[in-house]
């Protein structure tokens, strides 16, 4: 176990009170909530008229669940792809809210694959876990049909997506699922979640009933991997704490092993509106991305 996860696992012994303060995203916008929610959707739907190609593709026979793509129009040549997963706490959210930088990254040349997963608790974290790593090797095996050059992927996610983006990263799993262990070539975890023990501590218990077997296997801190592609771990100013303690001890356990990584805090922006940076090719969270991508 690594000195960084352990500072988090600590956490698990707060006060209930506390923890539940510092992971309550919600808590920092009030009652406008409804509104960055509204905002996910409205700003999905508007790029899906240009800019998707592929739509509702089962990745998974087992869940029956679907991604899409968007991108350019098709051509002769392979284009690289970011494959973003979705927030809300495990439980709420779906692709069709998820899309709001297909357009930016399409005006560049990227491909953009939006994920639907099976929310909590109608399922365990681990086979939420399972299916976005399924939808990322289906993405590596179906490049070709797809326009995807399999050797330029990308990945990324927010809150709940920023601890599958973790999942993703880590190392152990490859092999059960066909893929090589270098199949990510870099990761945009944002305002994400590396640690359990907390969460197990404190309110979203309740809808995730983590053990402590769970616990260990789930958390992306304890399962860093051998090889490590370049990480930007973002997080917003105003930021609910847990969350930015956890971006920023996951940055820290990255570099540790040698690994390239970038912090960013985002100014002026909340811990839903983040996302709303990659609507905009010239926002520095946007030029971050674009540089990874293409670089």
């Amino acid at each position: 176990m690594n000195r960084f996860a352990n500072t988090l696992i600590a956490e698990g012994s707060w006060p209930r009170e506390r923890l539940d303060v510092d992971y309550n995203a919600r808590a920092t916008v009030g009652d406008r909530f409804p509104d960055e929610m509204r905002a996910y959707r409205e700003t999905s739907d508007e790029v899906r008229g240009d800019w998707l190609r592929f739509g509702d593709i089962v990745y998974d026979d087992e869940s029956q669940q679907t991604l899409d793509i968007f991108g350019p129009r098709p051509d002769t040549a392979p284009r690289p792809v970011f494959l973003f997963v979705h927030g809300g706490y495990w439980r709420a959210l779906s692709k069709y809210d998820s899309a709001m930088m297909a357009g930016m990254l399409a005006k560049a040349g990227i491909m953009t694959a939006v994920v639907d997963y099976r929310l909590a608790p109608t399922v365990s974290l681990s086979q939420i876990v399972r299916e976005v790593r399924t939808a990322l090797a289906f993405l590596w095996r179906n490049a070709d049909r797809y326009g995807i050059d399999r050797d330029r992927i990308h990945i990324g996610g927010s809150s709940a997506g920023g601890h599958l983006t973790g999942m993703l990263l880590a190392g152990g799993w490859h092999q059960d699922f066909g893929v090589p262990e270098n199949l990510v070539k870099s990761a945009l975890p944002m305002s994400g979640l590396f640690e359990l023990a907390p969460l197990a501590a404190s309110f979203p218990q309740e809808w995730l009933s983590l053990d402590e077997q769970q616990i260990d296997s789930l958390s992306p801190i304890r399962h860093l991997p051998r090889r490590g592609c370049p990480v930007l771990v973002a997080w917003a100013e105003k930021e609910a704490p847990g969350f930015k303690r956890q971006s920023a001890a996951f940055a820290e356990a990255w570099k540790d092993l040698g690994h390239p990584v970038q912090t960013l805090e985002v100014p002026e922006r909340n811990h839903f509106d983040i996302l709303m940076e990659l609507r905009n090719e010239e926002t520095a969270l946007s030029q971050a991305l674009l540089t990874m991508v293409g670089g």
